[in-house]
């Protein structure tokens, strides 16, 4: 194996993995869905994906994604957790799924729909 491909190949081991809970809402219609995930710039990077080709990947938002259209959604980080270096992606899962049903919790107790 070549050296850059080492370098890459190491850079790419030792990268932050950073999970969350995140929001995507619509200005227009109200109608919101929460979310978990183990890769937050993958999720983000798979909305703004879905803007740009005005196709909505999530079924529960499609209705109000083809009345209000794609750029009357946003998504909204609410909260980020970094993979531990000597945890396993088993027990870095069920902390993001611990988050989720947190904040899930918490919107139910404020009356938004998630």
């Amino acid at each position: 194996m070549n050296a850059a491909r080492k370098e890459l190949k190491q850079r790419y081991e030792q990268r932050k993995i950073v999970g969350g809970v995140f929001l995507i809402k619509s200005t227009q219609g109200g109608k919101t869905l929460l979310d978990a995930t183990t890769d937050i710039r993958g999720s983000r990077n798979r909305f703004d994906f879905s803007q740009k080709t005005g196709s909505c990947t999530y079924m529960r938002l499609q209705e109000d994604w083809k009345k209000w259209g794609a750029d009357s959604f946003v998504f909204e980080v609410l909260e980020e957790h970094e993979k531990g270096d000597a945890q396993t992606m088993e027990e870095f899962q069920s902390d993001i799924s611990v988050l989720k049903d947190l904040w899930v919790e918490k919107f139910s107790m404020s009356g938004t729909e998630s």
